[in-house]
């Protein structure tokens, strides 16, 4: 996502939690009060999205200074710190669940994302996300599967075929729609086959498939078409695959593993903004960890 398209997204996200300004803290806070505050873990995860996070502080007030402890795609455990902001204290608490909000979800997603791959770790399978996002925030929830170690799947519907089941529907003989997709993208699209049996994946390859997609398949199944695949296709499984089973389909020896769970439920982790009041003012507080960059 270009920083244009950040911004705006970001003006979208103020705009709706402030339609008409921040009027608890307007009316308490002086304008050019200055504050400190810390962008802190209360449980583990992998970060995601500080970036777009600092982002929505700085729309607000470019001077916005923040010193970075992490980076995205790092592990964090409950209680380090992420990274410390300062500036002027309207800012940061204008900013706060907007920033928050951007922050957890990515973060969730990522932390999802990891636990995916590092179940298949040691398999050679790569782990895929769906197109199953938030309406708007795609690319920044795709962005996130990536700092978990992730791959993503098509974009969208314009970057590659996939004919599924529904498309089946309309042109039940997988061999001319295969053929009827390449008379109109070419070759230099991908075209992809969502299969539920042997018998389709034979005829999806034979019409030339480039990837082809066992969905809801059993794992002896699986197996038996990736061995008869041989390596001529892609091969990737899909359907109702979680952390309990992925493992499982990995070892049928399929190139890929898609799964929707790693965006469109994911629990946003949980992460606060402690405010620590006016700069120069001591603060009677245990003193967080602080994990600084090696």
């Amino acid at each position: 996502m270009r920083q244009e398209e950040i911004d705006a997204l970001i003006v979208r996200a103020l705009e709706e939690d402030m339609p008409c300004g921040d009027i608890t803290t307007e009316s308490l806070i002086p304008p050019r009060a200055l504050a400190r505050a810390l962008l802190m873990a209360k449980q583990p995860g992998i970060l995601a999205g500080l970036e777009v996070a600092i982002r929505v502080f700085q729309a607000l007030d470019p001077r916005v200074s923040v010193n970075r402890f992490l980076s995205d795609g790092a592990a964090f455990q409950a209680g380090d710190v992420l990274a410390e902001i300062e500036g002027r204290a309207v800012t940061i608490l204008a900013g706060e669940r907007t920033a928050l909000n951007i922050l957890q979800r990515m973060s969730g997603i990522a932390t999802m994302a990891r636990r995916f791959v590092d179940a298949v770790a040691g398999t050679g399978v790569t782990i895929l996300d769906t197109r199953k996002t938030t309406p708007g925030l795609r690319t920044l929830e795709k962005y996130a599967v990536r700092m978990g170690g992730a791959a993503n799947h098509r974009p969208d519907l314009s970057s590659m075929v996939l004919i599924k089941d529904n498309h089946l529907m309309m042109v039940p003989d997988i061999v001319r729609a295969v053929k009827r997709v390449r008379r109109k993208v070419g070759r230099g699209i991908l075209v992809e086959v969502e299969v539920t049996s042997f018998g389709q994946a034979r005829k999806a390859l034979a019409a030339g498939a480039d990837w082809i997609m066992l969905d809801n398949m059993k794992p002896a199944e699986m197996k038996r078409v990736v061995q008869w695949i041989g390596g001529r296709a892609r091969v990737e499984a899909s359907g109702n695959i979680d952390l309990s089973t992925v493992r499982g389909v990995a070892r049928t020896g399929v190139d890929y593993i898609s799964s929707g769970k790693l965006t469109h439920s994911v629990e946003a982790v949980d992460i606060s903004l402690e405010f620590l009041g006016p700069l120069g003012r001591r603060v009677n507080r245990v003193a967080p960890k602080v994990r600084r960059k090696p």
